[in-house]
């Protein structure tokens, strides 16, 4: 599976604001936003006036690193939204927030989308009942994600379990059964990434 295998905290730093890539360390005085708080790079400091173009592809990159995809893998997800009827960039950031990765960091496990991702991946969720270890699976509604019956003993998501965090208005969850679940898709006042999707739309459509 291709991956990013780069330094995290650059990719803020490209993008002038916290991604919160690696979770609990994006709350310290450690986050290279907090500590140097401009791009990486030689020429980093330097202040450059950006086009039309450069705000579309800086707003791309960023829901692309925010979700954790590679360029193929976004596309196709654009590509799905532009064939549904409706708001493309309302669409597309609905089918990034229904990925089962995402949904599961959405629920509480996992500091980070990567680590929910991980966790996905060595396959600690069950979907309706059976075991899912891809990350980019599309939930539905009605769909019920709960922590595998061998994984619920483990002190990683014990933790998770007695710190229960604030779910979406578009998420169930029980966090003592291990359990959450889809109550309806998400609109898009639920999804709060700092994105302007009409930006990556209009990159796109070009």
């Amino acid at each position: 599976m291709a991956r990013y295998t780069g330094a995290v905290c650059r990719l803020c730093r490209r993008e002038g604001l916290k991604l919160f890539l690696k979770g609990d360390r994006c709350f310290t005085d450690k986050c290279a936003i907090a500590r140097r708080g401009y791009a990486p790079g030689q020429h980093g400091q330097s202040r450059k006036k950006i086009s039309n173009y450069g705000l579309q592809l800086r707003e791309k990159q960023k829901a692309k690193r925010i979700y954790g995809l590679l360029e193929k893998q976004f596309r196709i997800n654009y590509d799905k939204a532009e064939r549904v009827k409706g708001i493309t960039g309302e669409t597309l950031l609905k089918l990034l927030e229904m990925r089962l990765d995402n949904v599961v960091y959405r629920l509480g496990y996992g500091s980070s989308r990567k680590e929910a991702r991980q966790l996905v991946t060595h396959g600690h969720f069950l979907v309706n009942g059976k075991k899912v270890d891809i990350p980019s699976y599309q939930v539905a509604v009605n769909d019920v994600i709960t922590v595998s019956e061998k994984s619920r003993a483990s002190e990683t998501f014990k933790v998770f379990a007695e710190n229960p965090k604030t779910l979406p208005n578009w998420l169930s969850g029980n966090p003592e059964n291990f359990e959450g679940k889809v109550i309806s898709e998400p609109a898009r006042a639920d999804i709060d990434v700092p994105v302007n999707e009409t930006l990556i739309v209009e990159l796109y459509s070009k």
